[in-house]
């Protein structure tokens, strides 16, 4: 009884002593492991301002677990006869990129960084052929599901049980039934996006599915890394990615409730075997399945102009790859630069590379939504574009529909197309999937697509940045020092 009453009367003393072992501990742990001294600051901000609470929350979104877990998983499968070389890699070295690099050889800084990047070499004899919505990407998917003969690998970040959803699940079922081994693998979140859920309707349909890093706890410890990857392979030979999810909001033709805009891209020649690889990697991540040889990898066939590097993304590759490439891309731009983006929430090294390209001479256009599907998100994207509007960045805001688009380009011959916001989230959190291509004609004709948007977009000018209302300054400042954590 002296004990309780001991602590009864001590409570609030013990309370603040729990308080203040908890933010000493998480500070330790933000010191000690290596971050931008911006996140670090606002970590330790959220820690010491927001007693018990705030260590609570870094333990569930600041620390990277997925990193470790990915880097032993992969030294396994390197380790033994499961690894992804013996999967059936897209070995041999670089071609001759002197082509592809022809017309502008400043272009060649960017292979060799992108080269020191990631693992994966340029390949030529690519063909990508871009698929404006889902009104021309829905159709060629689910065309070429139903010729496939020997293997279907899909991933992605929403799949929909709507009906859009179900045509996939009716046509990989089909394709199960006539004997094509297929592989489903969904985002965990974001299969919650309808009900019923796809992974749900694929199992009863015989479908061999899995969920990345399920939720099945109230509090998962990887509920803030999610796979926003989108690709799909057939037969080793054909390949889809891009930014467009499986739902009916991107199919016009069915009149959505929601319409959405999205670019998707249909891939042939040997780069199909580095998004396979991409896959394989996924999957033996989430099942412990490993993917060898036949029949998902096939022997690629040259069949076109283009120079393709695949480029994953993750919290568990340190390089950065992508946010680099974008970075690098930035410094040898010399002519044009075009940046198509849902989210525009650019850090600090981007900002200074957009602006730093723009003061050189470089046309730098930015093309975002006028308004997105998270209203918070607007307010963060205008809180920031004041550090563009000096420097001659154009910025160009794109009416209704919302517009889903991932798409860089430089100079007329490089872009980069896939997954990837400009976002803190795609940049630091997110299982991204991207591809380099070197191509003048696909470039060519990607950049038309961008200056149809930006002829149907506004200017964004400084004038109405500095028109806002008190109000909306202090809502759009407010939603802008979140941005690390959007």
């Amino acid at each position: 009884m002296a004990a309780l009453a001991w602590l009864a009367a001590h409570r609030a003393l013990l309370v603040g002593a729990l308080g203040v072992a908890m933010s000493l501990a998480t500070t330790l742990h933000v010191l000690i492991v290596p971050r931008q001294p911006r996140s670090a600051a606002g970590w330790l901000a959220v820690i010491w301002l927001s007693p018990i609470v705030g260590p609570v929350i870094y333990v569930l979104l600041g620390i990277n677990r997925i990193a470790r877990k990915g880097r032993r998983l992969r030294g396994e499968r390197a380790a033994g006869d499961a690894s992804a070389a013996a999967a059936g890699p897209s070995d041999g070295a670089p071609l001759d990129t002197g082509p592809a690099l022809a017309a502008v050889p400043h272009l060649a800084a960017l292979v060799a960084a992108t080269d020191r990047l990631v693992d994966r070499p340029l390949v030529g004899g690519n063909a990508i052929a871009p698929l404006v919505d889902g009104d021309a990407a829905f159709p060629a998917m689910l065309e070429a599901i139903a010729g496939a003969r020997r293997s279907i690998t899909l991933a992605t970040y929403i799949f929909d049980g709507d009906q859009v959803g179900r045509r996939f699940v009716d046509a990989l079922a089909a394709a199960r039934a006539r004997g094509v081994e297929v592989r489903v693998l969904i985002d965990a979140a974001g299969v919650r996006y309808h009900r019923p859920p796809a992974h749900k309707l694929l199992r009863a349909a015989g479908v061999p599915c899995a969920l990345f890093l399920p939720m099945r706890r109230a509090f998962p410890r990887y509920w803030n890394l999610r796979n926003h990857r989108k690709v799909m392979v057939v037969d080793g030979a054909l390949a889809f990615t891009g930014g467009i999810n499986l739902r009916v909001h991107h199919w016009f033709a069915l009149a959505p409730a929601a319409p959405t805009h999205d670019l998707h891209f249909r891939l042939t020649g040997p780069v199909v075997a580095q998004l396979q690889e991409v896959f394989v990697d996924d999957w033996g991540f989430a099942t412990g399945e490993a993917l060898a040889g036949a029949p998902w990898f096939a022997a690629p066939i040259a069949g076109g102009a283009v120079h393709a590097r695949a480029l994953p993304e993750g919290p568990d590759d340190e390089s950065d790859p992508v946010p680099w490439t974008i970075l690098t891309a930035l410094g040898v731009a010399r002519q044009r630069v075009c940046v198509v983006s849902p989210y525009f929430l650019p850090d600090p090294p981007l900002v200074a590379a957009l602006d730093a390209a723009a003061l050189r001479g470089v046309q730098v256009d930015v093309v975002i939504p006028a308004r997105t599907n998270f209203r918070f998100v607007d307010a963060a994207v205008r809180g920031g574009l004041w550090q563009l509007r000096d420097h001659g960045v154009r910025i160009w805001m794109t009416p209704p529909p919302f517009d889903h688009t991932k798409l860089m380009t430089i100079d007329g011959a490089w872009a980069l197309l896939g997954s990837s916001n400009w976002d803190p989230r795609s940049m630091r959190l997110n299982f991204e999937l991207d591809v380099e291509a070197y191509d003048r004609a696909l470039v060519v004709a990607l950049d038309a697509l961008i200056d149809a948007r930006i002829a149907k977009a506004r200017r964004f000018t400084r004038a109405e940045l500095d028109g806002r209302r008190w109000y909306r300054r202090v809502l759009d400042g407010a939603a802008s020092v979140a941005q690390p954590y959007l």
